[in-house]
């Protein structure tokens, strides 16, 4: 019997890397030329940290936010205002056989950084690190 090749968790194809940055890199320089029609989208500097495809490449999840994290929900908002219009001219720039339906979420990845930077900061797991170096002489 044939195994669906999208069911094991194994973690998106390198085709699915490769168009989410490509769609990333094509969503970043749009933004930033404010090639959209929209005075609300184009204040805010947005910056593109990841997208992510599905298997079958008809939508991408983008990570985005605003350059200080400040306005962050104004400008989720004016980007899934102007979600179609950004599909359009990120398809017109790249050669895929389906425009992929474009989501967007804020980017949390700088927050888990920050909380990251914290704990290490904290003597007690600095005692616990320090303690554990010490450990492998």
């Amino acid at each position: 019997m044939a195994q669906n090749r999208f069911s094991h968790g194994s973690g998106p194809s390198q085709r699915q890397l490769r168009v989410g940055e490509l769609i990333r890199r094509t969503l970043s320089d749009v933004l930033a030329r404010a090639d959209v029609h929209d005075p609300d989208l184009n204040r805010h500097s947005i910056t593109v940290g990841e997208v992510r495809t599905s298997p079958d490449l008809k939508v991408a999840t983008a990570y985005v936010l605003p350059l200080g994290g400040q306005g962050a929900e104004d400008a989720l908002a004016a980007l899934r205002r102007n979600a179609p219009e950004l599909r359009h001219l990120v398809a017109k720039a790249m050669t895929l056989k389906y425009a992929p339906q474009l989501r967007f979420q804020l980017d949390e990845t700088f927050d888990r950084l920050d909380d990251t930077r914290r704990m290490f900061a904290d003597e007690r797991v600095r005692r616990d690190v320090e303690g554990a170096d010490g450990d492998a002489d």
